[in-house]
């Protein structure tokens, strides 16, 4: 009988750690071998010895913490290749988070465990779509996992944007974006639906904007925005980090129309509490649906669950005889800025539903929808 993956993988300070293949899976310590799923800092962390990962990751890793960075040895693994450590065969398949993103997909003496990272369902036009591999244990995210979070299609919420550009023509849009895959994936959806013109950027956003442009993914004209040509801005788009909208960056424009593209926009009174007067619920994590939706697809009889809202996960893989396991891995999901979205803050109606989890409350009426 082949053995069970909580025989060969466990959890440690360091983070998920495969025994037999002596490597981590997006450690949050310096470790002598890595594999790292994506390049958002809280999955993918400087001083390691050794590195596995896609090619866009480990050029993420390098653009955003340096050539040192990304591993004293860098090893990129290619769509389709298999690399051996231990007598586990290791390969990436496309995790459909950000650009390079991937699942971690391991196979030894005839086990077979998925370790996502993080992941979404929805389309995104800067990177590889989501997947499903089928395993004996498949190890998820849970950043929306509660009923109340069910993602829009994101081209409705770019329509809004327009909606707004139109109503408002001398009014600068100036929307808060992730710098790493949030920000490029709103590019393109605003491409796509029909914007040619300059797209105005933080200074903090430019970087990785050129960096994927490198790699392949065009993104139209994109000009850096400087508050200080407030005239040239009407009627413009700007994106700028979450934070900078919210400080007197963003508010010494003209009349600013401030949006935020984010899963936590769902929570009405989120928006209204940072003055967010244009919220657009687009986000690179699975929701609700589309994570029960690839449990299914993948067909594990068992799930283990990284981080975010694991009891109402949990639960509702209970309820369909799949055993669930929280794994409460340490420093995932806590980025504010790179790129993974920040925990919402409580408040009334929707976000009823995050604070009554978080205390402890009736999981099973949260995870069947109930009052949401």
């Amino acid at each position: 009988m082949p053995p069970h993956p909580e025989t060969w993988l466990r959890v440690t300070p360091q983070g998920l750690y495969c025994e037999p293949g002596g490597f981590f899976i997006d450690p949050v310590r310096p470790v002598d071998r890595a594999v790292i799923t994506h390049g958002h800092a809280d999955h993918a962390r400087p001083g390691h010895q050794a590195v596995l990962a896609t090619v866009e990751t480990l050029a993420v890793m390098r653009a955003r913490m340096g050539e040192g960075g990304a591993g004293a040895v860098q090893q990129p693994i290619g769509p389709g290749e298999v690399l051996e450590q231990g007598g586990v065969a290791i390969r990436l398949v496309p995790a459909g988070h950000v650009l390079g993103s991937a699942q971690v997909v391991l196979d030894w003496q005839g086990s077979r465990a998925v370790v996502s990272g993080d992941y979404k369902r929805q389309r995104d036009p800067t990177c590889a779509p989501f997947q499903p591999v089928p395993c004996d244990v498949f190890v998820t995210e849970a950043t929306f996992a509660l009923p109340v979070f069910r993602h829009p299609p994101p081209e409705g919420e770019v329509a809004k944007l327009l909606k707004s550009l139109a109503l408002f023509p001398d009014r600068t849009h100036v929307v808060g974006c992730y710098a790493l895959g949030k920000c490029q994936r709103l590019i393109r959806l605003l491409r796509e639906a029909g914007w040619d013109r300059p797209i105005h950027l933080h200074g903090a956003l430019a970087a990785l904007c050129k960096l994927y442009e490198s790699l392949g993914v065009a993104l139209g004209p994109l000009e850096p925005a400087t508050v200080a040509n407030k005239a040239a801005l009407r009627g413009a788009i700007v994106l700028a980090p979450p934070s900078a909208v919210q400080d007197r960056w963003a508010r010494r424009l003209t009349e600013p129309v401030v949006g935020v593209a984010s899963g936590w926009m769902r929570v009405r009174q989120r928006a209204k509490l940072r003055g967010v007067e244009l919220p657009m619920v687009i986000s690179d994590h699975a929701d609700w649906d589309d994570l029960n939706r690839t449990v299914d697809e993948v067909g594990a009889p068992e799930v283990w669950v990284t981080h975010g809202r694991d009891d109402a996960l949990v639960h509702a893989l209970g309820q369909r005889g799949i055993r669930g396991r929280a794994l409460h891995l340490v420093g995932l999901g806590e980025e504010d800025e790179g790129g993974t979205e920040a925990p919402p803050a409580t408040g009334e109606g929707d976000a009823a539903a995050v604070r009554g989890v978080a205390a402890g409350t009736d999981v099973a009426a949260v995870s069947r929808g109930e009052g949401l």
